[in-house]
Parts: structure tokens; C-alpha cells; sequence
């Protein structure tokens, strides 16, 4: 059976061409709507398989508003549109959106956009993020936080897989690590996982490091190099921090991605490469987008599966699992004896707002015990934080951390009318992922009945 697409577009002259495209590669268009009203009725009636989205549409409402209904009743659909600023991207991501092109565009690549945002439906549609009563942890990912869980649940999704995957999140979350796990978990594992951090490589050599180079094909190039893609022919290609390559160099890399082929600089033949990429970066790259740094079409090529790591402050609920696995692993390099760590030091690193992630807790734990002389740590030397003045009536009595989180979170949806997600939403004002405000919703007890 042909899959139907709806097509929610305001221009009449795109609309066609795309129903023509779509038409002509065996797809059965439902209809052409004009506005967010005309798509509800369409979708009622045609009840289509796929929308393809504008943003801007006739009428009060916006593409961006449709896309919120789409998820809610489980309807996959695509952003096509020429508005590409951030505040519009960051907006479109929160929705969730299966890809995003920008006009005008191909309809080669339109093909490779429906192809890509398949696969990935394909991937998650039987799939739930629940409490799992079954959870079985990745060795080496230390936790039991529900955030942590539904990562390691999409690796798990995702790794026998052979799709790109763009791991996001802040620095010293372990974007390395769920890296490797993905490798590990794929049918890749027995070949290599070659790391290439983007930050690192001197601009006038990234091409020769990624790609390779034949003898004398610059000054000083006085033996052929193999490249990093070469050298994982087979096994997968991590990416760290691919926010920071420069523009000239993301052609390239989305010319390997389209073609699965490279060339040596200063050679004359291509060679094929079987690779997986999994890329990771701390940026925004919708705002790299939007200020011209990063490409739209590399962005959605890395962007076929996304996972994004919860901060540790997210999941604080798995410092004390974390600070024993630390423990551990350093008494043991340095043979010290050192078995326990305090309730009292367990409560300084509750309290504390790690701003460098498990990095930080990892070379706390490794400083201190080096220092430590007894068996068990009893104190943390952490960062000093500003403290609260006590309240002006003098009352002694304090909230807890978690009420305290409660109550700033029921305010953010109070004033944001119980919006979760998107644009004027809570988690816009409390400035996190809306994923994770809805966690920490069924963990503090708040009614999710919010769209």
C-alpha cells in the first residue's frame, strides 16, 4: 500500500511541485492545505501516514503549533521551510521533527529526507520510554535515574542499527562513553571505533587527518597517509565536538555521508568506505545553524537518531552510585584501602551544582583519595558556592532541595499557562530540555496533563 502524505504548505507553486515529486516517486498525497484548520480537517478525514510542514502558514496558528498536535496523536511529520533562524529552530526541535529541509531544495533530496526520517520512525514507533520494571544497565554507564534510563534504553534501540547518531549534551556528561557503548552493542564491535576530536585538528590538516593523502601532495607530505575513515573502514567514525569543524570541511564530511566514498587529498580516485558515524557536541548546533557556523543539511544528515545526556545535576539521584564506582576504581589504582565515603560527604555532593558533570565528580573522587589517609572519606574539598541569606522573620526552617524544585517548577507552569514544551513553555523559562521537566514532573508527582 502506497503511504500517504499530507502536504501543509501556503504556497501554491511549492505545494504542487512537491505533490508532483511525491507523486512521481509512488507516494499518494491526501491533499494540499493552507492552514493549521484545513490540515486538522485533512487529517481527520485522510487520516495520511506523513505531514510535510511549513512553518508559516495562513490563518493564526503556525506550522510549529500543528507539530505539537501531530505528536500528540502519533502522526510522524517533516519541516519544509525557508526560516532558519534560531529562536525558529530551537522551537522546531522541541517539537521533535523527523527532518527539516530548507527551500528551495532537490528532490533528490527530498527522496534521501523521507528515506532518513523513515528509518528512524521505524526505529522508535514500537518503542516506549516507561519506568522498566526490566531495566538492564550498559556496563560502564553507572545509574539508575530514570533520565539515565531512558538513554540507555536508546542505545540499546539504536546500536544494532547502522544509522548516524549525534549524541548532545553538556561537557563531562559521557558523550565518549555512550559512544562507545553504541559500537560496542553494534555488529561493528569487532572492528575499530577510531575517535577524531574536531577541536583539535589544526584547520590546514583536517582534510588530510578525516580523509588521507597520496605522497607529495602538499609540502611535507613525504608519505601516503591513510585517514581516519579508512582506517575505521568496517567499524564506526566518532566525531567529539563536530560543532567546532569548519564550514569547507562539512561539505566534505556530507559528501562521505551521501556517497559512503572519499579521496585522498592529491589523489585521482575514490575509495569506498563502510563506516558508521556517531558524532557528539556540547553546542547548539540550531544555533550554529541559524548564525551560518554549522550546515542545516550536515545538522539533519548527523541528526537521524539524537540522544541527549541529562547534566548531573539532572540526576542527582545517581551521585552516591557514582561516587562508589569512583571510589573504587581509584582505591584500587593507588592500593589504598579506602572503602566507604561518609553520609555526611555523600550530602556535600547532593548539594553541590556540578557545573562540570561527572567529570568533575570522577577527579574529586580520584583527588581525594590521594589524600585521604583513613579508611573511609568523611569530607569533599568542593568549589565554595554562594550561600542564601537566612529570611528576615528569623525562621530556622528550610524546604527541601526537591520541594524547593517542586514548587519553582509548579510556578514556571503557572506562568506559562501549563504549557510544557515549545515556544512561551515552561521548559523554556527554566531554560531546560522539555524531556527532562517532564521527568522530573512524574518524579516530583506534578500532573502531566499539559500539552
Amino acid at each position: 500500500m502506497k503511504e500517504k502524505i499530507l502536504i501543509v504548505e501556503d504556497e501554491f507553486i511549492v505545494a504542487n511541485d512537491l505533490k508532483i515529486m511525491l507523486k512521481k516517486a509512488g507516494f499518494q498525497v491526501t491533499g494540499i492545505a493552507s492552514s493549521v484548520v484545513q490540515a486538522r480537517k485533512s487529517i481527520k478525514d485522510k487520516k495520511p501516514d506523513w505531514v510535510l510542514l511549513d512553518i508559516m502558514l495562513k490563518g493564526d496558528l503556525t506550522g510549529i503549533d500543528l507539530a505539537w498536535e501531530l505528536r500528540e496523536i502519533n502522526i510522524p511529520f517533516l519541516y519544509i521551510s525557508a526560516n532558519t533562524n534560531q529562536t525558529t529552530l530551537e522551537a522546531v526541535k522541541e517539537t521533535q521533527p523527523y527532518g527539516f529541509m530548507v527551500k528551495p531544495f532537490r528532490e533528490r533530496d527530498l527522496m534521501v529526507m523521507l528515506d532518513i526520517a523513515r528509518y528512524r520512525f521505524d526505529i522508535e514507533k514500537d518503542v516506549e520510554n516507561p519506568e522498566n520494571e526490566n531495566y538492564q544497565p550498559i556496563e560502564g554507564i553507572v545509574g539508575n535515574s530514570q533520565l539515565l534510563q531512558d538513554v540507555v534504553e536508546k542505545v540499546k534501540i539504536v546500536a544494532p542499527e547502522d544509522t548516524s547518531v549525534l549524541i548532545v549534551g553538556e561537557s563531562g556528561t559521557g558523550k565518549e562513553k555512550i559512544a562507545h557503548s553504541v559500537h560496542q552493542l553494534s555488529a561493528r564491535k569487532n572492528s575499530k571505533i577510531v575517535v577524531v576530536n574536531c577541536a583539535a585538528l589544526p584547520h590546514s590538516l583536517i582534510e588530510s587527518e578525516l580523509f588521507g593523502h597520496e605522497k607529495g601532495s602538499f609540502t611535507g607530505a613525504n608519505t601516503q597517509r591513510i585517514g581516519k575513515f579508512e582506517q575505521a573502514n568496517g567499524g564506526t567514525v566518532f566525531l567529539d565536538e563536530i560543532g567546532e569543524l569548519p564550514l569547507d570541511s562539512q561539505v566534505k564530511l556530507l559528501r562521505v555521508l551521501q556517497e559512503k566514498e572519499i579521496e585522498r587529498l592529491g589523489g585521482n580516485k575514490t575509495i569506498k568506505v563502510d563506516v558508521r558515524i556517531v558524532a557528539a557536541t556540547n553546542r547548539s548546533l540550531e544555533k550554529e545553524v541559524a548564525e551560518g557556523r554549522f550546515r542545516l543539511d550536515l545538522y539533519y544528515r548527523l541528526n537521524v537518531f539524537p540522544i541527549e545526556l541529562p547534566s548531573l545535576r539532572d540526576r542527582k539521584e545517581d551521585i552516591e552510585l557514582l561516587s562508589n564506582y569512583f571510589l573504587k576504581k581509584y582505591a584500587g589504582a593507588s592500593k589504598k584501602n579506602i572503602i566507604s565515603i561518609s553520609a555526611e560527604a555523600l550530602k556535600q555532593l547532593q548539594q553541590y551544582d556540578w557545573p562540570g558533570n561527572i567529570r568533575e565528580l570522577e577527579h574529586l573522587i580520584e583527588r581525594t583519595v590521594l589524600l585521604t589517609k583513613t579508611s573511609g572519606i568523611t569530607q569533599f574539598e568542593l568549589p565554595k558556592t554562594t550561600e542564601k541569606p537566612p529570611s528576615e522573620d528569623g525562621n530556622s526552617e528550610l524546604k527541601s532541595l526537591e520541594e524547593i524544585e517542586r514548587d519553582h517548577i509548579l510556578k514556571a507552569l503557572q506562568s506559562s499557562n501549563g504549557k510544557v514544551s515549545g515556544v512561551g513553555g515552561a521548559a523554556e523559562v527554566l531554560k531546560i530540555q522539555a524531556q527532562t521537566l517532564y521527568s522530573k514532573m512524574k518524579k516530583l508527582g506534578i500532573d502531566k496533563g499539559y500539552k
